[in-house]
């Protein structure tokens, strides 16, 4: 009887902390699907695509990164498949010539400079070395964005600074902190 009083308050104090730790996450981020049912598996097995095929660099060596609409279009003119996703696609974009509000996965702090073009082209680097079976997925996963902050979830999930760092470090780079905050 003694300690009721303190094992009570403690076991209400882990349950408040469960809930809270479980639940933060849908009060802090907002979830949204894409606005297309992609399959990155289906365009790599299927259709032979890779990773540069459709994500390349400009002139300049800057990172095109989501494909827009002319690139889908180039391939989906036409039904390549019998897919209800595709006939979809179609119907809603690329016939009305409606470019998909793509949500970005992976948009960096204002202060954070990252050169695709020099991992990949100098540094020799896979696509999947950062983004692991993204390539291969079956479908996308949801956007999740920050409330706050507006940041997708994904740079807490993707590659963090100390990520980066430890690569170079492994490689045996030198590094400056203005290397990549400009």
């Amino acid at each position: 009887m003694k300690y009721r009083g303190k094992i009570l308050f403690f076991a209400g104090m882990l349950t408040a902390l469960g809930a809270g730790w479980a639940g933060l996450p849908y009060a802090l981020y907002r979830s949204r699907p894409q606005p297309v049912d992609f399959s990155h598996k289906v365009h790599a097995d299927k259709a032979g695509s890779k990773c540069d095929d459709c994500h390349g660099f400009r002139a300049d060596g800057s990172f095109t990164g989501i494909p827009t609409l002319d690139k889908c279009a180039g391939c989906h003119a036409a039904a390549m498949g019998t897919t209800a996703a595709e006939k979809n696609f179609i119907d809603h974009y690329i016939t009305p010539q409606r470019e998909p509000q793509w949500a970005a996965y992976a948009r960096q702090p204002e202060n954070v400079y990252f050169s695709h073009v020099t991992h990949v082209n100098r540094g020799k680097l896979k696509c999947e070395s950062c983004h692991a079976d993204h390539g291969s997925a079956d479908r996308l996963r949801p956007f999740e964005q920050d409330r706050l902050t507006g940041y997708s979830r994904d740079i807490w999930r993707g590659k963090k600074m100390t990520d980066c760092v430890a690569c170079h470090e492994q490689q045996g780079l030198e590094h400056s902190c203005l290397d990549c905050h400009k």
